[in-house]
């Protein structure tokens, strides 16, 4: 059986739309209803399965590490006044030795970011998670993701139909043919003009891609805003790896936008009122 056991979790952007913000804290560390947006797309790779937990991160992101480990202070300061629940909720997101931290210094790219974290990779298969995307799904994304690999093999994207006239913030999938869910394609390209976009399946920020990725990515020159792109070395490495989307069941918020993080803030409530939850 295929096994994915290492995510990487590219967390090294300044958050600019939210500051003044950002300025002090990660956006990754803002809640969304009761808990940091971090901490929703770690516990979906939990659920998934996942292992070993690759950060690539700035360095003037530290908060965003020690919210995953301990803190012996805190920790006995809630034991002594008998607050259980709060000392259970500091205790959950630790990762002990599964967290792994590697710095982006530069930022070059999603594809940069990624290859950063190559030495904690090696030629195995490995997951992609971008906490901005955030998912509520009955079954995690992820989890999804992973059972339509075992059957599929290749690389693979989740992806969403946005329209025509948003295709071009986007990377696009060139679809072949789909069965259900899953959907064969040809390749990606990178914000296509709409007038010029293969498809309207959008890839979002969910990825579970094979170790010759990262060798694709070695060899990637900067591409759209003189970056390194992901897509591209996808793109690449399609000539030895087959590429599937997946469409999968739930809702995605952009929270890499105020709108959107202030959409998916507003809906959690209502959601865990009844019984549901992003990491269900």
């Amino acid at each position: 059986m295929k096994t994915l056991k290492t995510a990487i979790f590219p967390v090294a952007g300044l958050g600019t739309r939210f500051l003044p913000v950002t300025k002090s804290v990660p956006k990754e560390l803002l809640p969304v209803h009761d808990r940091p947006l971090i901490e929703y797309a770690v516990d979906e790779a939990r659920a998934a399965g996942i292992e070993n937990f690759v950060f690539v991160n700035a360095r003037s992101k530290k908060a965003l590490e020690d919210h995953f480990r301990p803190s012996p202070a805190l920790e006995a300061e809630l034991a002594a006044k008998g607050k259980a629940a709060a000392l259970d909720k500091v205790r959950q997101p630790v990762l002990g030795d599964a967290l792994k931290v590697v710095y982006q210094d530069q930022p070059l790219g999603l594809g940069h970011a990624v290859l950063c974290a190559a030495q904690h990779v090696g030629d195995q298969a490995f997951a992609v998670l971008l906490p901005d995307d955030f998912l509520l799904c009955d079954r995690p994304c992820l989890k999804q993701m992973v059972e339509a690999w075992r059957f599929s093999g290749g690389n693979m994207v989740a992806t969403v139909d946005v329209g025509r006239d948003a295709i071009s913030a986007y990377g696009c999938l060139d679809v072949a043919h789909g069965t259900g869910r899953l959907l064969a394609a040809n390749g990606m390209v990178e914000k296509p003009l709409a007038s010029e976009a293969p498809s309207t399946h959008a890839v979002i920020g969910r990825y579970i891609l094979q170790g010759s990725v990262m060798a694709a990515l070695a060899a990637t020159r900067p591409g759209a805003g003189g970056e390194i792109q992901l897509t591209d070395a996808i793109a690449a490495d399609s000539a030895q790896s087959k590429l599937f989307g997946f469409a999968f069941e739930g809702r995605r918020f952009d929270c890499g936008q105020p709108a959107g993080f202030a959409e998916a803030t507003m809906t959690m409530p209502g959601l865990t009122a009844k019984g549901l939850s992003a990491a269900a």
